[in-house]
Formats: C-alpha cells, structure tokens, sequence
C-alpha cells in the first residue's frame, strides 16, 4: 500500500530549493539521523536540477510505502529529451562540463535505491531510502506529518545555503572522524600484523623441532628395535635347543629355568615389535597392501592363531558366523593385528566367562565393524581414553598380576587409521569390555598419493604487503594449495583472465579498484566457478554486506588464525572444514 505524501512543480531554479527543503524537513519527521536527511536531500537536490537543467522542469512527488521495512519513495519526472548514454552515465563513463553524469551517479550512491528510466519523452527517477530500525509510521502518524509540512514556511535561498554549509562541516567532521578511526584501525592492525608474523615464525621453529625430535625419536626406535631383535632371536633359538634336548637331558629345575628365560625373551620380543611397528606407522615407512579376504577367512585365521593363547584358561572364545557378510579389499595384515591385539587383551583381562568376536556391515557407510566384547574386569569411564596413549596401563589388581607393554592399543588406533578405520571402546567396571573397530570394505586412496594431485591455485589479492605474508606462510604449510599473489585489483583481473585460480582470497577496502569493483568486473563464468572469500579490517553493516553475494563468506581480518583460513578454503573447495 502507497500513501502518497506531497507533490511539487519543478518550474524554476528556486523550486529545486524547495524541494530540497521539503525532502529533507520531511525525512527528519519520518525519525532519519542528520546524517540520513542530508543524503535524501542531497540525492533529491541533484535530480531535481537536472530536471531543471536537461528535462525543461518537472514534478517531485513524495510518497511512503507500507511494507516491511517502511520506505520513503521521491519519484522525479521531467518531459525533457531524456538522458543520451544512461549506460556509460551510469558505469561512470561519462563525462560532462555540466556535471549532468556526477548528479546521477552520485544520488544513486546516497540512497538505498536508485530506479532510473529515460527516453524520448522524458526521464523518471525513483529514489528509495528505507526507515530506520524499529520505526514504524502509522497512518495516524503520517497525517500529523503531512500537518506539519503545511505550517512549515519555505525558507529563502540564503538560509538554505546556510543549512547546506551547516550539513557539509557536520559531514566533514564525520568524515574526519571516521578517518581518524580507520588510522587507528590500520595501526592496530599493523601492530597485530606484525606480532602474528613473529609468532608464526617462531611456531615453524617450534614445529620444525618437533618434527626433527619425532624424526629423532622413530630412527632410535627402529634402529635400537632392529638391534635388539638379533640377540632376542638367538636367546629364543638356543632356549629352543635345549628345551628339545638336542645336546642331553634336563632337570626339572634347569626345564622351569630355561622356560623362564625363554617367556622373558618372547615377552621382551613382543615389546621390541610393537616399538617397530610404532616407529615405522609414525615415520610413515609402514607399508599398505591392500587384498581380497572374507571375514570367514579372517575368523579362521584368528581362530588358530590365538588357539595357543587360551591353553589352561576357562574363558571361551567365540566367532560369530560371518559367512553371510560381503568381502573387504584392505590390508588384512592390519586388520588381523588389530584384532589380534583386541582379543590377546581381553584373554588377559578376563578371569572366567567368554570373548564375543563379530563383525557388522554398514551397507550405508560401505564399512565392516568389528566388535571383541568380554566379561572381564572393565575399565572406567575417565580411563577410557587413556588406553590408547603410549605405555598407559589403568591400575587395578588383575592389571598389576598381567604383564604388559602398553603400546598394544596405541598401535592398533594407528594401524586403523592407517586404512582409514577408526577404533573405541564401550566399558563399565565390573562389567567387562566392547571394544570396536570400524573399517571401510574397500581401501581409500593413500595419503601420499591424495598429496600428489595437482595443488589448488589460491589467488591472494591485497594491497598490504604484511598481510599477504602471513596468508601465504599459513597457506603454504599445507601442500594442497599453491598461493598467487596480486597487489591490487587491476593485477588481481589480469591473473583472473590470464590465469584462472581455484579460489580467491579478495581484500574489498583497496585503493583504485576496490574488492567490490573486482567481483563486478568479473566476466559471469567466472563467478559461477570460482569460489571468493571476501576478507576486509572493517565491520561491514548490514548495507555494505548486502553488496556481497551470499555465496562469498567474509573473513575479518582481526579474528585471523591458521584453523579459520583453512576451513573457509576447504570449504570455499568444497572439501568440507
């Protein structure tokens, strides 16, 4: 619904006066800010000149819409030869000694909307500035409006002129202001700039040490694994010997003695195996070797080879029947161990009662999970996660009578994320223990080979040099994304055309060619394909937003950090965060 509100004659230059007075006395009584009245009086003011001017005259007419937001609607129409080039006039290409293309351009960019039609009979401007926040005009209200604007006089031209100079010293000082703000912004910004480049710097060192240490660590590990693995051997192959009795008879003594030394020997084996097997998974020199298998395969194969293990024990070992599930194309020798250490556990912890093997497929997730439930002693909910850290054992009574390592579950969580599994556990005290391992059915792509696919093009653009600096170290520690870099907009659609990204990183305050002309100027094939994160210091208002395609997220440059530029590039890719 329209509610029409005043209409004015634009017949000589003291009319434009008028309705500049009456455009702006009429946003003050609909609740607008000094600074808002200005701008609808100055975007007024300069078409109804050129209604003057160019279109021989013509009328104002005031209107306010009744919608959600509220709107004020100043429609200006002349019967003039309407506007020769509107297109060049309205891209900024124009130029005119009498200013007719500034006036056009510049009320477009005061007011929230800007609807220009022009041809032989005339031209038609509506321009269009919505209500603040929270302000309502009832119809009740707007008669009280339209009262006052009858008992106010128009003003002559001196006073206006002085209101104008009035308006323009309150626009400067705002300008000042904001000038001042945006230099305070920038020195911040250059002092936070300046402590993230110090502090990732002395994060890569610190990375870089740990890395060396980690390297350090797995090469002592395997070296001094393969070293003791010799001596081991042998002391288990002369225990064997004399076990035999290949060289004479033993006493019982020298019998218990020598099975002693020779269940150390296999104890301290199993121990130096799983360092290797750790060091090896760690330094990434782990073989994958992907083969077909049934879980009726598996469980047979576990079967026998756990058979020596419950020799003496009350506790039964049951495989469910697997017969009717599909086949897995992983590495099996993985998969094995995993599971092979998940039930060695559970006959450890289990005094009486039964071990449960099973397996279930997830036909939607394309994955076999594999489950080892037992009636053993449990674990608590705080210990839960510990077990899978390095040489963590939980104390309990039967714990301190076992011995063990530790490094069991560790390397079986690294084993199953090594095949792209993932492996937990459901307990309770008392209660016994489930412990899971999921896996999918056939063998993804390795991580070294996922590293080997063409680097993903990020286009940089921004016109400060400290700020593409910590981008580009922070982007370039992953080795999925190769970073260009572009000084300012100009440069940035030379590249674009030249040399098409797969992702931009576009700073939107720029000089010359700002972030918003760029995303204009960009050919529509290519802002379909290319994905844009807009990155600005400045909070944008929900105007300046609305300038953006919802598409293109915003990345603040105060709140930077290393986690939220490579989420927002994953997901600009695609690739999830």
């Amino acid at each position: 619904m329209t509610w029409p509100i005043v209409s004015m004659v634009i017949k000589m230059e003291a009319d434009i006066v008028a309705v500049r007075q009456r455009a702006r006395h009429l946003a003050e009584l609909l609740g607008f800010v000094r600074q808002e009245q200005t701008r609808i009086a100055t975007a007024v003011s300069e078409i109804a000149r050129n209604a003057f001017s160019y279109g021989r005259g013509g009328r104002a007419e005031f209107s306010l819409h009744e919608q959600t937001p509220q709107k004020l609607v100043i429609r200006i129409v002349d019967r003039g030869p309407g506007v020769a080039d509107l297109a060049a006039v309205l891209e900024g290409r124009y130029t005119s000694v009498e200013g007719m293309g500034v006036g056009i351009t510049g009320a477009r960019r005061l007011m929230d909307e800007f609807r220009i039609e022009s041809d032989g009979e005339g031209t038609r401007v509506e321009l269009t500035q919505y209500l603040p926040r929270r302000t309502t005009v009832t119809r009740e209200q707007l008669e009280s409006v339209l009262t006052e604007l009858k008992r106010s006089k128009p003003e002559d031209p001196l006073a206006a002129l002085r209101e104008q100079n009035t308006e323009l010293l309150h626009s400067l000082e705002e300008l000042r202001r904001k000038q001042d703000e945006a230099t305070e912004l920038n020195r911040e910004l250059g002092d936070t700039n300046r402590g993230v480049v110090a502090l990732t710097a002395e994060l890569d060192d610190r990375a870089e040490q740990l890395r060396q240490a980690s390297e350090i660590k797995s090469r002592f590990l395997s070296n001094m694994s393969h070293e003791f693995r010799t001596p081991l051997n042998s002391i288990m192959a002369l225990s064997r010997l004399l076990m035999d009795r290949v060289d004479g008879d033993l006493s019982d003594e020298q019998a218990r003695q020598i099975g002693y030394i020779r269940r150390s020997a296999e104890d301290l084996l199993e121990l130096v195996n799983d360092l290797l097997d750790l060091a090896k998974v760690e330094a990434g020199k782990i073989d994958v070797k992907a083969d077909a298998f049934t879980v009726a395969e598996l469980f047979g194969g576990l079967r026998g080879a756990l058979k020596p293990l419950r020799e003496g024990t009350p506790v039964a070992l049951i495989f469910e029947n697997a017969t009717e599930l599909p086949g897995l194309y992983t590495d099996e020798s993985k998969v094995t161990q995993v599971l092979r250490n998940f039930i060695s556990n559970a006959l450890k912890f289990t005094e009486q009662g039964e071990i449960h093997v099973s397996a279930h497929y997830d036909s939607a997730a394309r994955a076999m999970t594999f489950a080892v439930s037992d009636t053993g002693i449990g674990i608590s909910a705080e210990d839960r996660d510990r077990i899978f850290e390095e040489f963590t054992q939980v104390d309990s009574q039967l714990q301190r009578a076992v011995k063990g390592t530790g490094l069991g579950l560790p390397l079986s969580r690294k084993l199953a994320e090594l095949i792209g599994g993932e492996v937990w556990v459901d307990s309770e005290i008392g209660r016994g223990s489930t412990f899971y391992f999921s896996v999918p059915i056939e063998l993804a792509p390795r991580d070294n080979a996922v590293t080997e696919r063409r680097a993903r093009k990020v286009l940089l653009v921004d016109d400060d040099e400290t700020f593409r600096y910590v981008l580009r170290q922070i982007i370039a520690q992953d080795a999925h994304y190769a970073v260009t870099e572009a000084v300012d907009g100009d440069q940035a659609l030379r590249i674009i055309r030249d040399d098409p990204p797969d992702v931009i990183i576009l700073d939107l305050q720029m000089p010359r060619v700002s972030g918003f002309s760029v995303i204009e100027q960009l050919p529509g094939s290519f802002r379909e394909r290319i994905p844009i994160i807009a990155c600005t210091s400045l909070q944008l208002d929900s105007q300046v937003r609305e300038k953006l395609p919802a598409s293109i997220p915003v990345l603040y440059k105060q709140s930077i950090s290393r986690d939220r530029v490579m989420s927002m590039l994953r997901t600009a890719m695609g690739e999830g965060g």
